[in-house]
């Protein structure tokens, strides 16, 4: 029976399985060579049924290791080794070994060995030997690499064990399909605008670039206060009057004058219920009864709630502890009349529009919505609900695009997908420029993307192409074509999300009214390894959640291919790993950027 298994690197893994004997170890070390001479570079891990020593008794690491260091870690200028010593029960714990594994250093992960884990496996197979083919229990085999004898079902890749080349070019190819390579598309004349002479930025130096290029929508209309939700105020709000309107009572009890010393007696004199008042003035022996946000008597200044007060008749006396002025809201603590009640350029949701209902305000002045095109590009994309055509995938960015352009309160206009004509896409990107304020397309930006995208901007637009030092998302481009701004996002859908929630979030936020918009960042405990590479922001999909410990803690949703939705669809926020970081340990404190104002 497969055991359920989860990659937890941004690199493929991939197995070698079979029965004792097979050969496994041997094609290894004639593998690696092989994949070695055509540059791959690669990490093995291998799975031993027997205690093993890797270190010579004798040698200083390994009398520190036999005499209780649990890790003993070797280094030289040429290597170093990591020795641990920990017991356990059953065998090893594969994700553990793989999150020891230093990523960013090489391109494919071979395993060894743990058979029953459901990840991706070769399985080596000789007649010979008379044992029963292992796919029919593992559907998670890739291929088959066996002799001439052995019979392999329709389905399954056949490879001759005994050719190592043709096994390296099937390793090949399963790192190239991971890493979801895109489509082959007709290359066009080049446009000088390729990466080669453009820049390399930070994160930072990006989005300060961009919001440096952006000039705030000034327009504004007034809508009625059930139409505010998502917009942005363009006039400060100026409340009309105290809230609390009255000096009121925050609890249920009794109103009465404090005095040092405390009466033992007070008689009640009436019942003063919310939305009505005492008409008199109290007595210093006088209390009222008193309900949560009805007006505070003349006379009184103190409320002590019912839960410490004794009733005997008329009369009441109460316990506990009084202070003067206690459980008393006075009038216009919250908001004074006359105050600013909310500051111009604000984004209005749920707590801001109830605030502005209890002052009473019936409608109030918003900036005008910013209008933003969205375009797909490519011959290889399809319509969905439309059937797909061979050798094309289905346009998932754009949808993406629209949601999240939706969700910061803007109008759409969907452009569809444009295929791959320079002047198709010259006249859309007029038209879009005309009748939007932003326009944003996905794909075409890369290096090796077909030109026909490139020619078009730079024939209707100031076009900068930049390298960002993040992953995932590095190709960018940005720009203007009239008085619009552009955003050309990479084609893998990961990564043009995370390059829209830095980089577009901000500009659309600032271009709607928003001032001084700060992403939010919350610090959080790492639950597992990760890894990312000096000088380059990582930004990892993960789940955070509120531990038994009280604090926030994170861990990765897995494998984190740019390709792959789920990651996204997982997730609840952005790890965030730092340039100058390589490596995040558990247990060490993380940013992470949540979904909640975006996702």
């Amino acid at each position: 029976m497969s055991i359920p298994f989860t990659n937890p690197l941004s690199i493929p893994i991939l197995g070698f399985c079979a029965y004792s004997g097979t050969g496994k170890t041997t094609l290894l070390k004639k593998l690696i060579p092989e994949l070695n001479s055509r540059s791959v570079r690669l990490a093995v891990i291998k799975h031993a049924h027997h205690n093993f020593d890797v270190d010579v008794p004798g040698k200083d690491s390994f009398e520190m290791r036999k005499a209780g260091a649990r890790q003993v870690l070797v280094a030289s200028h040429v290597r170093w080794a990591l020795m641990t010593e920990h017991a356990v029960e059953g065998d090893p714990q594969l994700p553990h070994l793989l999150q020891q594994i230093e990523q960013d250093k090489v391109d494919i992960v071979l395993v060894e060995g743990f058979k029953k884990l459901e990840l991706p496996k070769i399985e080596l197979h000789r007649a010979a030997h008379g044992k029963p083919l292992l796919h029919t229990q593992d559907e998670n085999i890739q291929a088959i690499a066996c002799c001439d004898d052995t019979q392999v079902p329709n389905g399954l890749h056949r490879l001759d064990i005994n050719d190592v080349s043709q096994i390296a070019d099937f390793v090949i190819k399963y790192i190239d399909k991971w890493q979801v390579s895109p489509a082959t598309l007709p290359l066009a004349p080049s446009t000088g605008c390729e990466f080669g002479s453009s820049k390399t930025l930070s994160v930072t130096q990006g989005v300060d670039h961009i919001l440096s290029l952006v000039d705030p929508i000034t327009a504004s209309e007034h809508l009625l206060l059930d139409e505010l939700s998502g917009r942005v105020l363009a006039e400060d709000a100026i409340s009309p009057l105290n809230v609390p309107q009255n000096t009121n009572s925050a609890m249920d009890g009794y109103a009465f004058k404090f005095s040092e010393p405390r009466l033992n007696r007070y008689t009640i004199v009436a019942d003063v219920m919310a939305g009505h008042q005492y008409e008199g003035r109290l007595q210093d022996n006088e209390a009222v009864r008193i309900m949560t946000g009805a007006p505070i008597p003349p006379g009184a200044d103190t409320v002590q709630m019912k839960e410490l007060a004794i009733e005997q008749g008329s009369a009441v006396s109460f316990q506990g502890d009084i202070v003067l002025g206690q459980h008393v809201r006075l009038a216009g603590e919250d908001i004074a009349k006359g105050k600013t009640a909310l500051a111009a350029h604000k984004r209005m949701q749920a707590p801001e529009q109830g605030m502005l209902a209890s002052l009473g305000f019936g409608q109030l002045p918003v900036f005008r919505r910013p209008k933003v095109a969205v375009f797909s590009t490519g011959d290889e994309v399809c319509q969905p609900g439309e059937p797909l055509k061979p050798n094309c995938i289905y346009d998932s960015n754009r949808f993406t695009i629209k949601s999240m352009v939706r969700k910061l309160g803007c109008e759409v206009i969907d452009l569809g997908i444009i295929h791959d004509s320079e002047d198709a896409l010259a006249e859309a990107l007029q038209q879009a420029a005309i009748d939007a304020d932003v326009v944003i397309s996905s794909g075409g930006v890369s290096v090796g993307d077909a030109d026909f995208i490139k020619l078009a901007l730079e024939r209707v637009g100031k076009i900068n192409f930049w390298r960002i030092n993040m992953r995932p998302g590095r190709p960018l481009a940005f720009g203007q074509i009239g008085d619009s701004l552009f955003f050309g996002l990479p084609g893998n859908p990961v990564a043009v999300m995370v390059s829209f929630i830095q980089f577009v979030q901000p500009a659309l936020r600032k271009l709607a009214g928003e001032k001084d918009w700060q992403a939010s960042l919350v610090p959080a405990i790492a639950d597992c390894t990760m890894r990312s590479r000096e000088g380059r922001t990582e930004f990892t999909r993960g789940i955070y959640r509120l531990a038994q410990d009280g604090k926030l803690h994170v861990t990765t949703t897995g494998a984190q291919g740019s390709g792959m939705l789920t990651s996204m669809v997982k997730a609840n926020c952005l790890i965030i790993i730092g340039e100058p970081d390589e490596q995040l340990n558990s247990g060490d404190i993380v940013y992470i950027q949540p979904f909640a104002d975006l996702l």
